[in-house]
């Protein structure tokens, strides 16, 4: 278990408006809300002085605080619209709690549509970050297929993206990694200062691709469910 000389405060953001799959934050995923598996994770890991969820909705805030969660405050109009980005988001919960006189050494973000992070996932990530004094820890997955490989279409034609690489085998080119899209651990004075989650001073965990899933659309939902089953969870 790690150190408790730093204070850290676990951030889940969860606005209302979802456009491609309606309520999808709290929507029933493996029979709870999908909310609820970031919370309980966070919560469970015990690591966390603060585990809150920011929304701009009465019901996710509901929802939340059922599942154990602390909703001090709700988003702002600002931070609550289709182009705030995630980094707008956390700098205000910070200043929020800062304004009450509470300040944290870690903020680890976790996405509200995450089910497969874990107690462990977040203890490592949290671990390797004040263990290696960097600015971020960031969960990633290898891409399944070289990209280096990629075809584009120009003209009308397939063409090979990098042609120095049509021979190349792919055992023998350099791994690609993606952001998994589920949290993100950082120092908290580092990212006030440069208010990036990604930075020069960057580690990462590596995922199985079998939990891993972007969920965008309902065919993206359902594969997600069934991975998740794969876990035995």
């Amino acid at each position: 278990m790690q150190s408790r000389d730093k204070k850290r405060i676990a951030i889940i953001t969860a606005r209302g408006g979802s456009k491609r799959i309606p309520k999808k934050n709290i929507r029933s995923f493996c029979g709870k809300p999908i909310l609820t598996y970031s919370i309980r994770a966070a919560l469970d890991a015990g690591i966390f002085d603060r585990v809150m969820v920011s929304t701009d909705s009465e019901e996710i805030a509901q929802i939340a605080l059922e599942a154990g969660a602390e909703v001090p405050f709700m988003r702002s109009d600002a931070t609550s619209g289709d182009y705030a980005t995630t980094a707008e988001v956390l700098l205000e919960v910070l200043a929020e709690y800062e304004k009450n006189g509470e300040c944290f050494d870690t903020v680890c973000c976790i996405y509200p549509t995450a089910p497969f992070v874990t107690v462990q996932k977040l203890r490592d990530g949290i671990e390797l970050l004040e263990e290696q004094d960097v600015d971020s820890v960031v969960p990633v997955v290898r891409y399944s297929f070289p990209p280096q490989r990629a075809f584009v279409i120009r003209d009308g034609l397939t063409v090979m993206k990098y042609p120095q690489h049509a021979g190349s085998r792919s055992q023998d080119l350099e791994p690609f990694y993606h952001d998994c899209g589920q949290f993100y651990c950082m120092q908290v004075e580092n990212f006030k200062e440069k208010k990036q989650i990604f930075t020069d001073r960057m580690l990462s965990i590596e995922m199985p691709e079998t939990e891993v899933q972007d969920i965008d659309n309902e065919t993206d939902w359902k594969l997600a469910e069934l991975k998740y089953q794969m876990m035995g969870k």
